[in-house]
């Protein structure tokens, strides 16, 4: 019997989970617990709620540091058994999965039938689809394929109280008036949990290829000016300063300029003479091509973005438009230098994310200065969120910084989903 006064889940379909696994900000709940099927599960989140209990849920738990820590934890809800394709329509150009498969098997149901999901995903093999979609994680290929948000075009999910919520269906222009479903797209789960997504896939392109090249002071600024009058644009275009494990078929002290290029053969090709043709004209000798196994090269560079370094590291994102990109990250250089800190950078050119590894010399550096850092660094950078830390290195800092003007209605929002305050209690923006 699995049991946890005044809760009594002997009688639902769920597996009992290790609770030292289900570790959060320094936290651990009472119970963990992997239901088989939904109903199970908002049998699960509806008794918590009456009980005034905390829940957290979770996917892959890879980017679990986005958040805060829970204000109440007690029941820690695992996805892991909720990983079906529950429709399927290749010629629609549809998919609906359950929430807790991977983003790894969805792009390779996906790629059978010659379609994709860009939802670029750090450690794809541990991402789930629910948790990527709830941490709103922004790829580097949203300015070319749109964003997660974009691809979504229905959603299941089951409320606090148990109450199972449908948004938009298996058509890709279905909705009229708001599209509620989109709500639950980086929340971090405050609102919902989400069990069932429906995307619009998209065709897989039939040519990829990752162009590395390291830009000098010298010719940094030329080179980008070049890169930015390429009359064929780029999938994604990043300059990646240190992330050494990112791009080892490069290894420079230099930031590296990292291009990805996707489409017919004939447009790559024709891509890849004008990029090497303009680095060439600003004084680069040579550009590395990665033809062979380019998503591995791709999947690298995803994964430095939340890759840390124990407790030795902590990665924020600045966002903003890419015409600041640059000055922002001389602003970060800046309060690096005034920490004597080593700074990581993956600059997106085309989004203007710019994402901020610190490293520190020794192991638990942070613990000391953490704070004063986050604060330094967000005097120069709004809006800067953590993207990326232990929990030690973290300690004593909120999130996310400052509020947005909207949260009087994110507040009211949440409180006609989760009047209880129910679900990841304290993890979003606002303590929210």
């Amino acid at each position: 019997m699995i049991e946890t006064a005044p809760l009594r889940f002997d009688d639902l379909a769920l597996d009992l989970q290790r609770v030292d696994e289900f570790g959060l900000g320094g936290r651990t709940p009472t119970l963990a617990v992997a239901p088989h099927d939904t109903a199970a599960l908002a049998a699960v989140q509806r008794r918590a709620n009456d009980a005034g209990f905390g829940v957290v849920v979770f996917g892959g738990a890879t980017m679990q540091a986005l958040g805060n820590a829970p204000t109440r934890y007690d029941v820690a809800i695992s996805l892991a058994r909720l990983t079906r394709v529950l429709a399927y329509e290749p010629r629609d150009l549809t998919i609906a999965v359950e929430a807790g498969m991977s983003v790894a098997t969805l792009s390779a149901t996906l790629a059978q039938a010659g379609q994709f999901v860009p939802l670029d995903a750090p450690r794809a093999a541990t991402a789930t689809v629910g948790g990527t979609l709830a941490a709103g994680w922004r790829g580097p290929r949203r300015t070319t394929y749109g964003s997660s948000r974009d691809l979504v075009i229905g959603t299941e999910a089951i409320l606090a109280d148990g109450t199972h919520a449908h948004a938009g269906g298996m058509v890709v222009k279905n909705v009229t008036g708001y599209d509620v479903g989109k709500l639950y797209i980086g929340s971090l789960g405050t609102l919902g949990t989400l069990v069932r997504v429906n995307f619009k896939c998209l065709p897989l392109p039939p040519v990829r290829r990752i162009a590395i090249a390291p830009l000098s002071d010298e010719n940094r600024e030329r080179a980008l000016a070049h890169l930015a009058a390429l009359a064929i644009e780029p999938t994604c275009a990043l300059l990646v300063r240190g992330f050494d494990a990112a791009t080892p078929d490069v290894k420079s002290d230099d930031p590296r300029l990292f291009v990805l290029f996707e489409g017919s053969d004939a447009v790559v090709e024709r891509a890849t003479r004008d990029l090497r043709s303009a680095l060439g004209a600003a004084g680069i000798p040579s550009t590395t091509i990665v033809d062979r196994n380019p998503e591995h090269a791709f999947a690298r560079v995803l994964d430095a973005y939340i890759d840390t370094l124990g407790g030795r590291s902590i990665t924020f994102r600045s966002t903003g438009l890419p015409s600041t990109v640059l000055d922002r990250c001389a602003l970060a250089d800046e309060v690096a230098r005034d920490f004597v800190l080593r700074l990581d950078t993956i600059v997106d050119l085309r989004s203007g994310d710019l994402t901020l590894r610190f490293v520190a010399p020794k192991k638990n550096a942070f613990v000391q200065i953490a704070a004063t850092l986050a604060g330094d660094l967000r005097e120069r950078l709004v809006p800067c969120t953590i993207l990326a830390g232990d929990a030690a290195a973290r300690s004593g800092i909120d999130a996310w910084g400052s509020q947005p003007p909207a949260m009087a209605a994110m507040r009211s929002l949440k409180s006609r989903f989760d009047e209880r305050a129910t679900l990841a209690p304290g993890r979003f923006v606002g303590g929210i």
